[in-house]
């Protein structure tokens, strides 16, 4: 009789949807994604060790803190999986080797998942959301909400169960060559999706006009700006922006203030109109 332990997919689907909706629960900044990791892992420890003692040793395993990208995470919890099956199959896998795994891949596969669907699918899906909801229509946000939910929650299965069927194996993917050209190709997608929306959405002009003696304008300043450079100060705005954020790491919500606060000055000295009337 075969006595080796074998996790069934009804429990693999068990443990991924703990993670996927509990991954962010109990979250603390001493311990972050600990507990949802751990109890991603009850259902895993319950089938492979049927005494409550081992069970209860085992687990010592995860009370380790972990923090990564929750959706490209999920690719870790699936290898956990594959190496707690080796474990208990008596593999030369103890609770040390799986932590120590856990925490050589939180680093790089929070890095990879923060600029991947952080930083390039969202505003991808945003982006084709903001064009869909022109003249207020709901489409947009119907759209964005479904297709998220539906590639959060498929792509995350997805990674789950091949982190456990190839093991460690499956972050070669995400790390090599191949997980590169693929990332710098959505990134490329991503920046043309963006300045698309920019184009689209952006547009900064100024009011500011010279007149003569007669009263006339001799100087009209944004029609100057648009024979040399259409659109020059909303690209100026966009890379002024991009220059706080990226380079001197100021947040999104003071970046906002100072673009408040430039308007502001702009239209007390006249060099930007609103076009409010009282």
């Amino acid at each position: 009789m075969d006595s080796t332990k074998k996790l069934d997919k009804k429990t693999l689907s068990k443990s991924f949807n703990l993670w996927f909706w509990g991954a962010l629960t109990c979250f603390s900044q001493e311990h972050m994604q600990t507990f949802g990791y751990m109890a991603s892992m009850l259902p895993i420890l319950k089938k492979l060790y049927p005494k409550h003692e081992d069970q209860v040793n085992a687990i010592h395993a995860y009370t380790a803190f972990f923090n990564t990208n929750p959706m490209l995470g999920s690719v870790i919890v699936g290898i956990t999986a594959s190496m707690e099956e080796a474990r208990a199959n008596g593999k030369g896998i103890d609770g040390e080797t799986i932590n120590d795994m856990r925490a050589g891949l939180m680093g790089p596969i929070a890095g990879i998942g923060d600029s991947l669907i952080d930083g390039t699918l969202i505003p991808i899906l945003l982006g084709i959301a903001l064009g869909m909801s022109s003249g207020g229509s709901p489409v947009g946000a119907i759209f964005y909400i479904v297709v998220w939910v539906l590639l959060a929650y498929f792509g995350q299965r997805f990674l789950y169960f091949r982190g456990y069927k190839l093991g460690d194996k499956a972050v070669e993917f995400l790390v090599g060559e191949q997980g590169a050209a693929v990332r710098r190709a959505i990134g490329t997608v991503g920046a043309m999706v963006v300045g698309g929306v920019l184009a689209s959405w952006v547009n900064v002009t100024t009011s500011l006009k010279l007149y003569n003696s007669n009263g006339k304008v001799f100087l009209n300043l944004q029609n100057q700006l648009d024979s040399i450079f259409p659109g020059l100060l909303t690209v100026l705005i966009t890379i002024f922006c991009w220059w706080l954020m990226s380079k001197k790491h100021v947040s999104a919500i003071w970046t906002m203030l100072i673009l408040v606060a430039i308007s502001f000055v702009g239209v007390l000295v006249g060099f930007f109109n609103p076009g409010l009337s009282y």
